[in-house]
């Protein structure tokens, strides 16, 4: 989408009441989480200058200032979901894009196979229609809006080191997107629009997610992050100095310490599940799926000659263990020639891209015309109740701070 910049700001006459309050909604509903983003406008103390000229061409047009607010939910609990928009009266959105009356039907921008799931209980509970966009675009179109237009977005992480990457805008395209989900999506984005899914996995989050319950009983992902922190995956994986003893293989490059095999020593030791701690359980778990996801990524990205790896998806979390098994698989296997990199918004993607789609489909022209600051305050606002991780790292969901032009 175009992406206008913010200049010369000069006061106008007021907006109209029925223009302030608009508060834009687009949802991603999938198969494990519900990612929703929505527009706030600041309050009158923060928005001196929430009704500005600008000079893209538009000039004239009203500017609404506010900030973009993430918040998430387990699909398994989506009436929670409806039961916050229905508290944020962001319902009211669709009412209100082109003048809608009563009568009208009011709509919402999702995407994701939950779109469809689910479309008949946002009728029933919301009165809404879900207006649904593909999720590949969608995908796609947040990854471009973020890398674009928002300050220290991408950033790389490796040995406990985080540094924020620059983009060089010119020189984006083209890049790998690795989508990690509860399965896994990786995406050749060669430009705005043009894109192909090249590969993918059905080893993701949900893998991680369902295999970490069936064996450690915990009822979360968040609560099996957790509980990852406290354990020793070597306890479970049989690594190649149990089979060197002690020593490496240096003739192919493998460390003592390298991974033979995930769960290889459960094969002789004479244990059952209960006897193994189940912070040692899911600590080997997420380092498996973590490592291959790695692996498949640069495999793929050498296949089209890549040198930039984008990965995303709330399977990450902002969880330092997991970015840096996926990193150090990168830079393994591509013998330090590429680097895995990492989205603050990770998990969002899709639903900014369907938050975009409302210019698309003309709805009041909306424009969103300059992302450049993070705001540090997490996805709720106005002191509301977030619904973020609590063990969240590095990457917090902050709140961004935009405009909107209603023209």
């Amino acid at each position: 989408m175009e992406i206008g910049n913010l200049e010369n700001h000069a006061q106008s006459e007021p907006m109209e009441e029925s223009q302030a309050q608009i508060s834009h909604l687009a949802l991603d509903i999938g198969g494990s989480l519900v990612k929703l983003v929505y527009f706030s406008q600041n309050s009158e103390d923060d928005s001196s200058k929430s009704n500005v000229q600008v000079s893209n061409g538009n000039k004239g047009a009203a500017v609404i200032e506010g900030k973009l607010q993430f918040v998430k939910f387990e699909t398994a609990k989506i009436h929670d979901c409806i039961d916050f928009i229905k508290s944020k009266q962001l319902r009211l959105t669709g009412c209100q894009h082109n003048g809608a009356s009563a009568n009208e039907e009011c709509v919402m921008k999702a995407t994701g196979g939950g779109a469809y799931k689910f479309a008949d209980l946002f009728k029933e509970k919301l009165g809404v229609c879900l207006s649904k966009e593909d999720e590949m675009d969608s995908l796609v179109a947040g990854a471009n809006f973020l890398l674009k237009s928002v300050q220290d977005e991408a950033f790389t992480y490796m040995d406990g080191q985080k540094e924020f990457a620059q983009i060089d805008q010119d020189n984006l395209y083209p890049y790998l997107l690795v989508n990690i989900g509860s399965g896994v999506s990786m995406i050749k984005v060669d430009g705005p629009g043009k894109f192909e899914r090249v590969s993918g996995t059905n080893v993701g989050g949900g893998t991680f997610w369902g295999l970490g319950r069936l064996l450690t009983k915990c009822k979360s992902f968040d609560e099996l992050l957790e509980l990852s922190h406290r354990g020793n995956n070597r306890v479970i994986d049989m690594l190649v100095g149990d089979i060197y003893g002690g020593t490496d293989y240096k003739k192919i490059g493998l460390t003592s310490t390298s991974i033979a095999s995930s769960f290889g020593k459960a094969i002789s030791d004479n244990k059952e599940l209960e006897d193994y701690k189940p912070e040692d359980v899911t600590r080997s778990l997420l380092r498996m799926i973590s490592n291959n996801i790695g692996q498949i990524s640069y495999l793929n990205a050498l296949r089209f000659g890549l040198k930039r790896i984008f990965f995303a998806g709330f399977f990450l979390r902002g969880h330092s263990y997991t970015m840096d098994t996926i990193a150090v698989a990168v830079h393994f296997w591509s013998k330090g020639e590429a680097k895995a990199m990492f989205l603050r918004h990770e998990g969002f993607l899709g639903a900014l891209g369907a938050f975009m789609s409302y210019e698309k489909h003309g709805f009041d022209n909306l424009m969103v015309h300059q992302l450049v600051q993070q705001s540090p305050i997490c996805a709720s606002h106005g002191g509301d109740k977030t619904h973020s991780p609590a063990d969240s790292e590095l990457n917090d969901n902050p709140s961004i701070d935009c405009s909107l032009c209603l023209s």
